[in-house]
């Protein structure tokens, strides 16, 4: 019987149709729609001439068949999943297309029979797009004399290659390079790609100078103490290893650390300890031996260091009787390079006027020398220090505590109240308004200036300036020899100003 006109067959005949894409895919499944021909009638192929049942093929420029309304979600897992490498790929996108034309939507839905094979494709061709980004290495002619620069050699298992190369194209600029598979070529000439034939491995075996410097680095930075064998197979393929550099030198260097190199990745404090299966060890002691700075700027025994500007010293009178000492610097103390110049240095300076204090016979501090801050759009906000940091800060502190020998220590907040006392549980509401008595030299409590620039009723803001005026006001009495037992809320003239 014969074969009726554009391809749709008889009863006794099937109609076959070319795909070595996903343009002519969907160019003969519109028209194979429009005719209405179920997948069961249609023969896809991937290569012209394979069988003796080929008929004409629509031209994938061809727009004459109706277009069709599909989601965008779906046009996309079946553009993703068509990069799957499957001898029945386009047959199946053709069945999913099927239904969905007939109003089984659920083809969708990874619940779906077809559906769940559709994602499971997608997936597939994501990760392996995801795999081809990572582990392909290119290889840097010394002079290319007009061929590429750089050229690589792949082996992808879906047809990845031109999404691939959209990427590295995006990545590498109007630099040159060629990526070779076994079955296609893409080439970047630094303005457009180009497809190309299948090329042999050794398209891409050229001597890279750099590439003896990379494998040093690589023993460098291998640690045979830390090694995970089973851990390292599992995010690295085994099938990539052979194209990767690294790959020739990684299984030498996991058989020597099972031949004894581990140990010798090992410091030698750990090497010393008795072989407890538990070693009780503090924090501090765990950290390795590193030389003692000299100077603050050098000060790395905390991470705050990192995203400071610079660390804030304590400022004024080398022998000052009497040392306010704050929490941390703030945004403007970080970028000034000194303590208290922002609000909260305002307000104490107004409350050492107001208590009758001089600020410049005062040795100004803090407990903590680095901004410790977290991003809110633009600006950074003040975070509390953590215990740790506090204590890695503290011989700075007990370094100026030396060095001026003040007889009377005010501390602004808990944090300089827990970094004075050296105590970690000290609260600041039992010692407010009570002076006591520390290594030989009084003790003040009061709040911070930032606290009352936080409290949100005006009463509240009265009270807690007037007891940093009032603790500033018992610290100088406390050095002319009065009474340090005066009553917080009433002893200082201040306190009916504040």
């Amino acid at each position: 019987m014969a074969r009726t006109a554009g391809g749709v067959k008889d009863v006794n005949e099937r109609v076959v149709r070319l795909a070595q894409s996903f343009d002519e895919w969907r160019a003969g499944a519109r028209e194979l729609i429009a005719r209405g021909v179920p997948p069961a009638d249609v023969a896809w192929q991937s290569q012209p001439g394979d069988g003796d049942l080929f008929s004409s093929t629509p031209d994938a420029t061809d727009t004459s068949a109706p277009l069709l309304r599909l989601p965008r979600p779906l046009v996309e897992l079946l553009e993703s999943a068509a990069c799957f490498s499957a001898p029945d790929r386009w047959a199946f996108l053709y069945q999913v297309l099927w239904r969905w034309q007939l109003g089984q939507h659920d083809v969708m839905s990874p619940a779906d029979t077809d559906g769940a094979r559709l994602h499971a494709m997608a997936k597939a061709v994501r990760r392996e797009e995801h795999d081809m980004h990572a582990y392909v290495r290119f290889r840097e002619r010394a002079e290319s004399d007009g061929a590429p620069r750089f050229v690589a050699w792949f082996e992808p298992t879906h047809d990845v290659l031109p999404q691939v190369a959209r990427h590295f194209a995006r990545r590498m600029g109007a630099i040159s390079w060629m990526i070779a598979t076994p079955t296609a070529s893409m080439l970047w000439d630094g303005q457009t790609l180009h497809a190309g034939p299948a090329l042999m491995r050794g398209a891409a075996d050229i001597d890279d100078a750099s590439e003896a410097l990379w494998l040093t680095y690589y023993r460098s930075i291998f640690n045979p103490a830390r090694l995970n064998a089973g851990l390292l197979r599992s995010h690295i393929p085994s099938r990539f290893w052979k194209n990767l550099p690294e790959g020739a030198i990684v299984p030498a260097m996991v058989s020597g650390a099972a031949n004894g190199e581990r140990r010798t990745g090992q410091t030698a404090t750990v090497g010393q300890r008795n072989g407890a299966t538990m070693i009780a060890i503090s924090a501090e002691r765990a950290q390795p031996a590193r030389a003692a700075a000299t100077t603050l700027d050098q000060c790395r025994r905390c991470e705050l260091w990192k995203s400071a500007t610079q660390a804030v010293p304590g400022v004024g009178p080398e022998q000052a009787r009497i040392m306010l000492v704050g929490e941390q610097p703030g945004d403007q103390e970080d970028l000034a390079g000194l303590p208290f110049v922002g609000p909260a240095g305002a307000l104490l300076e107004q409350a050492m006027h107001d208590a009758g204090m001089a600020r410049d016979s005062i040795y100004l501090t803090n407990a903590v020398k680095h901004f410790k801050w977290e991003a809110r759009g633009k600006r950074r906000l003040h975070k509390t220090p953590a215990q740790r940091e506090i204590l890695a800060c503290h011989d700075w502190l007990e370094e100026e505590i030396r060095r001026v020998q003040p007889q009377v220590i005010v501390v602004l907040g808990s944090t300089a109240l827990k970094s004075v006392l050296q105590d970690g549980a000290a609260t600041m509401t039992p010692l407010i308004g009570t002076p006591i008595q520390h290594n030989g030299r009084w003790v003040i409590a009061v709040y911070h200036p930032s606290y009352v620039l936080r409290v949100p009723d005006e009463a509240s803001r009265r009270q807690a300036y007037a007891v940093i005026v009032d603790g500033l006001y018992q610290a100088m009495q406390l050095l002319q020899g009065q009474d340090h037992s005066v009553d917080a809320g009433t002893s200082a003239p201040s306190s009916r100003r504040a």
